[in-house]
């Protein structure tokens, strides 16, 4: 309690209302979570499940309704959905809201400072998802694992050809598509003429029989065929589990849609010309599942939203976002791309976006990165900002974009439109006429220097 003299007033005392008073602060670790009621309380539990349980009844019997958990790695979840099993509630603090403690940082200083700052009412709940939500966004997270896990045995299966000279890379695009799978099960095998390999490449593919038979005479070497052989093994047992959660997100699916009824109809959406194909996506209709949630919006319509991206979107945040984010800015800063800035003496000293590792953010800049080549309106957008200030920053510019669009359909259920509008399109044309104007007077030409014939 801090007192301050005050004019007409010199006995007054400034204090801090309490909002939570029954309120407590919990530091989450890997064997051990110190628990604080009260600034002179603080008892360690243990983390396993019994451990839990006692947190909670002590918690119950200081009349305690609230909880502070800071987001420690994965350690906190279990003890968050206990806490909610009994009763409490329970707000997740992101961890850099709370880091400017005073004194030797230990873990029992972490507690009574969480418990302090919730029980004055600064702590902000961070976004959690519900319950249908958590349990997808664990098989496709997991899904996700097992594809970056598939692509380094992709790499090795390269070097191992590279090393016996089979250059299969240099004339196939895909290693692991349907000729390149082929022709290393055929190696595998123990076939080693090229000619014989060559046959198994299929017709499509851009470059000639001779230089597809040229790239398969090799020096074969039995340590990189065993090598080759296992990785290729593995290769394929990844992708055997990556099918089988596939079958289990879509059994969830389909068990969400039971419970729900179909309400609209399967294949009721348009397909949109300019998506491409991705190789690595779920083979079952996500759209229809994502079409039947949002009530008929179809997020595919968007330029550079895939599959992927809408199967990240349904498991990350789902897509009732109104009720999580106020604004479309307030979802475009949750996602880290909107400009962190620092103002000091009437001065931006810093203006760069937060570093958020968040998987539907990276999701949205991929689709932002696939633009550079559109012919579409977001496409002009990234070229554009790109030429002035450079890809990094278009990608960010891009993804912001993408996630208003996809906030602004989901809440009005317009669908997305492909044309420029008429005030658009005078906009812009204005704003190069500006240019022009601005570059004649700049060298100075007179009327007839700028006289052309057509």
């Amino acid at each position: 309690m801090a007192k301050r003299k005050l004019k007409g007033n010199p006995n007054a005392t400034i204090t801090m209302p309490v909002v939570n008073p029954n309120a407590a602060g919990i530091d989450a670790g890997s064997r051990s979570h110190f628990v604080c009621v009260a600034q002179d309380n603080v008892i360690e539990f243990k983390s396993h499940t019994t451990g839990l349980h006692s947190i909670a009844k002590h918690l119950l019997s200081y009349n305690v309704k609230t909880v502070a958990l800071e987001s420690t790695g994965f350690y906190w979840q279990q003890l968050f959905m206990l806490l909610q099993d009994y009763g409490l509630e329970v707000i997740l603090v992101n961890a850099r809201h709370v880091k400017n403690v005073k004194g030797h940082k230990t873990d029992v200083v972490d507690s009574k400072w969480l418990q302090l700052l919730h029980s004055i009412g600064l702590l902000s709940n961070s976004f959690q998802p519900d319950a249908f939500t958590k349990e997808l966004r664990q098989y496709t997270r997991h899904r996700r694992s097992l594809i970056e896990t598939s692509s380094s045995f992709i790499l090795k299966m390269n070097k191992s050809l590279v090393l016996m000279n089979i250059q299969l890379k240099t004339v196939l695009r895909d290693l692991t598509g349907e000729s390149g799978l082929k022709v290393i099960g055929a190696i595998i095998s123990g076939e080693k003429n090229p000619e014989v390999l060559e046959k198994l490449v299929g017709k499509q593919v851009k470059a000639t029989r001779e230089e597809i038979k040229e790239a398969l005479n090799g020096n074969w070497r039995p340590e990189h065929l065993f090598e080759l052989s296992q990785n290729y093994e593995f290769y394929k047992f990844t992708w055997e589990k990556i099918r089988e959660t596939d079958k289990q997100i879509e059994l969830l699916l389909e068990e969400w849609q039971s419970k729900n009824g179909d309400m609209i109809k399967k294949g009721e959406y348009k397909n949109n010309p300019n998506q491409l194909r991705q190789k690595n996506g779920p083979k079952f209709d996500v759209k229809s599942y994502a079409y039947q949630m949002t009530k008929g919006v179809d997020l595919s319509q968007i330029d550079g939203v895939n599959i992927n991206l809408i199967l990240t979107m349904m498991s990350e945040t789902g897509f009732n976002l109104k009720s999580s984010f106020s604004t479309p800015k307030h979802f475009a800063s949750w996602l880290g791309f909107a400009p962190n800035r620092k103002i000091t003496g009437g001065k931006v000293i810093s203006s760069h976006t937060p570093k958020v590792k968040h998987h539907l953010s990276f999701a949205i800049r991929q689709a932002a990165n696939t633009l550079r080549g559109s012919k579409s309106r977001l496409g002009d957008f990234f070229r554009r900002l790109a030429f002035r200030k450079g890809d990094m920053i278009a990608i960010i510019a891009t993804a912001r974009k993408i996630a208003v669009i996809i906030y602004k359909m989901l809440e009005t259920g317009k669908d997305y439109c492909y044309q420029y509008q008429k005030e658009e399109m005078d906009y812009i044309k204005q704003a190069q006429l500006k240019n022009i104007r601005k570059r004649i007077k700049q060298l100075n030409l007179t009327k007839e220097e700028l006289k052309v014939s057509f």
